[in-house]
């Protein structure tokens, strides 16, 4: 079952998401299968990232609960806020080119 992760980065740790980024993107590669996608939430000027989105494929919610809990930037306390939803694929148009 896919699971949609939405966090909210703290907006007073500034230049805690840079620092652990290498970390982080190591986590998410790491998940193989399990990861489905992911990629940072952007300010309106579409450069600077203010969350991430992932999207897991995970057994159940206690399960990406617990990947999300694995990750470094919710280790080192980056997020303000997250929620963790089921997800259900609709529509899907073909793959964009990842940055």
């Amino acid at each position: 079952m896919l699971f949609v992760l939405t966090a909210i980065d703290r907006t007073d740790a500034p230049g805690l998401r840079l620092a652990n980024r290498p970390e982080h993107r190591a986590y998410l590669e790491s998940l193989g299968n399990k990861l489905f996608l992911a990629g940072p939430l952007l300010a309106p000027d579409g450069v600077t990232p203010i969350g991430s989105l992932v999207i897991l494929d995970a057994a159940d919610l206690t399960e990406a609960e617990a990947l999300a809990a694995g990750d470094p930037f919710a280790k080192i306390g980056l997020f303000a806020s997250t929620t963790i939803s089921p997800y259900q694929v609709v529509f899907h148009n073909p793959p964009v080119k990842a940055s």
